[in-house]
């Protein structure tokens, strides 16, 4: 799968939060990434958060705990990725949207003519 690595592109963000950081061998191709940063309206956190949450359900679907006589494997990578990408939609709907927020103080006060 072709992906690239370039921690100063919002792509390059996302792998880096993901930790899919390989540029021979990653879990999502390049579309993908770009994909998930649509579907988020370009948030990065957002997008980390989807492309966890897919990277999660695909890992699900295998065997997660096994117990052999003494010997007991328990793998939670999916409920960790879960777990972080929780913690990345939380953070992002914590951080304010500061477009509709920005004063424009440029033409003073417009009370009077005299305090401007």
């Amino acid at each position: 799968m072709a992906c690239t690595y370039d921690p100063t592109t919002n792509r390059g963000k996302v792998r880096l939060l993901i930790g899919d950081t390989s540029t021979t061998t990653c879990n999502f191709s390049d579309a993908e990434i770009d994909a998930f940063l649509t579907m988020s309206s370009s948030s990065i956190l957002l997008a980390a958060s989807y492309a966890l949450e897919s990277w999660a359900s695909s890992l699900a679907e295998g065997l997660t705990s096994e117990k052999i006589g003494d010997y007991a494997y328990t793998k939670k990578s999916s409920d960790t990725m879960m777990a972080l990408a929780k913690k990345f939609r939380e953070e992002d709907a914590s951080t304010p949207d500061l477009d509709w927020a920005e004063m424009d103080l440029t033409y003073g006060s417009g009370i009077t003519v005299e305090e401007d």
